[in-house]
């Protein structure tokens, strides 16, 4: 076994997993992606200005505590920061954005 797969059995066997913020997740490229990394076992906050969307792939998605959805205007630095809280929050990093 080489040394980076012996490190990635080491860090599934301590329960670490990846944890990634995806823009735009509510429709397109951006709820394909998130529900990707979601079926691939990643934890996933999926932000984007509609709730309602986020939510329907959230609920989607079957992922349960592993999705989260949060509305956010990337425009906005303040949501933007609101964010990246909850994210930390709620999975406690940040591997992917």
């Amino acid at each position: 076994m080489s040394e980076s797969s012996s490190a990635s059995t080491a860090g599934a066997a301590a329960g670490m997993h990846k944890v990634a913020i995806v823009t735009g997740a509510g429709s397109g490229i951006g709820r394909a992606s998130a529900l990707a990394l979601l079926r691939a076992g990643w934890s996933v906050a999926l932000a984007g200005r509609r709730l309602e969307p986020l939510e329907q792939a959230v609920a989607d998605s079957g992922a349960g505590a592993r999705a989260l959805a949060v509305s956010t205007d990337i425009t906005d630095p303040a949501a933007v920061q609101a964010l990246f809280a909850r994210v930390k929050a709620r999975f406690g990093r940040l591997d992917v954005l």
